[in-house]
């Protein structure tokens, strides 16, 4: 039996998971449950659908994490699990980098929960479930945060009084671990513009944009926390703070009342009224459907356009993640828009998925690339626990 080191990215409502062996980003395990907190769904190489036992819309990240562990446990074949690996949302000004997890990490990164409110506490739970099942496993955390750290000064900075800024109110960034990912494989597809002004686009039910230089983070579109920039499935983007102060003094919402219209019943679902899933709104026929899709692709144009000062224009632009993946109507919605840049698809080739889509005579590369997080994170594990 061989030794393995499990990697686990606890998203809001799904748990991802793989094994990996020696030093390699080829898992020899990947599993998935989907619909966590509303109709849970498991799958994973070689396990049947209810392998997991029975799931219900009241199973918990830390229920699903124990299970997922029971049943490795089980089946030895898929090797003896050595360390484990995990996505944590926001690392704060303090955690830049991959660190081994500690008592006092886990307190620290408890605090930040308030920054990130959907995603954090899953992702501590999950480390926790793992110190419940085997204490003195070695685990690792891996921060979306990390890969903005290199953004100059100025693009972190929000108007606010300096002294809210030296207390940590700046833009953060998210996304870092898909970012780190298609920096990292840039170069066999864009050949010597992988160094140039590059705008990656991870739009999923989360979604943001990186914009580049030398592969790295000069500015992005979410900030100080999840919420801001683009429209995603259930959160709104970029908002007016006034119409926060109106929500509360005139319109008398609760702060709670507030953080559940802005994190789970705004984006593509409160547009619409019909779904935050983007396949389920390009199947739609209702009008707000459609609405919702194009005011996604308007503001994806929009915020695409802000960064452009920062880094001097663009010579290529990269979709990744569910909807960039797979969404050839976004794509194209989003490019129709950029249309002032030069950026011009082909078609044929968007539709039909392939991975280079921009036309011959654009001035901007276009490409789809698939990203994976678990591959940058079984990377880091490598390095910290040997």
């Amino acid at each position: 039996m061989s030794d393995v080191q499990l990697v686990m990215n606890a998203g809001s409502s799904s748990l991802k998971f793989a094994a990996y062996t020696a030093k390699t980003d080829k898992p020899v395990l990947k599993g998935k449950v989907s619909g966590i907190g509303r109709a849970p769904e498991f799958s994973a190489t070689g396990a049947q659908a209810d392998a997991l036992g029975e799931l219900t819309p009241d199973t918990t990240h830390a229920e699903v994490v124990q299970r997922v562990l029971g049943w490795l446990t089980a089946h030895p074949e898929f090797g003896d699990v050595r360390a484990v690996g995990h996505r944590v949302v926001h690392g704060g000004r303090e955690f830049s980098k991959p660190v081994l997890i500690t008592d006092d990490v886990l307190a620290k990164l408890t605090e930040l929960e308030p920054l990130a409110p959907s995603h954090q506490p899953h992702n501590l739970a999950a480390i926790r479930a793992v110190r419940g099942w085997k204490t003195d496993l070695p685990q690792v955390a891996c921060f979306d945060t990390g890969f903005h750290a290199s953004q100059p000064k100025l693009n972190r900075m929000f108007g606010l009084p300096r002294k809210l800024t030296d207390q940590g109110v700046i833009r953060y960034g998210f996304h870092g671990l898909s970012y780190e990912y298609i920096a990292r494989i840039l170069p066999r597809h864009l050949g010597p513009d992988a160094d140039g002004r590059v705008v990656v686009a991870h739009l999923g039910n989360g979604a943001s944009m990186c914009a580049m230089t030398g592969r790295r983070s000069v500015a992005t579109t979410m900030a100080f926390s999840a919420l801001d920039g683009l429209v995603m499935g259930r959160r709104c983007g970029s908002l007016d703070p006034g119409v926060l102060l109106y929500l509360q003094q005139g319109l008398g919402m609760s702060i709670g009342q507030i953080e559940t219209l802005l994190y789970k019943e705004s984006g593509l679902l409160g547009v619409s009224g019909v779904s935050n899933a983007m396949q389920l709104l390009q199947e739609s026929p209702a009008p707000e459907a459609s609405e919702a899709i194009e005011l996604f692709c308007l503001r994806a144009a929009q915020e695409l356009s802000r960064m452009l000062p920062c880094i001097g224009g663009l010579d290529a632009l990269v979709f990744t993640a569910g909807i960039g993946e797979n969404s050839a109507r976004v794509r194209a919605g989003i490019c129709g828009h950029l249309d002032w840049l030069g950026v011009k698809l082909s078609s044929g080739a968007n539709t039909a998925g392939e991975t280079t889509i921009h036309a011959e005579n654009s001035a901007v590369q276009v490409h789809v690339l698939p990203t994976d997080e678990e591959a940058v994170i079984v990377g880091h594990m490598h390095d910290l626990v040997e």
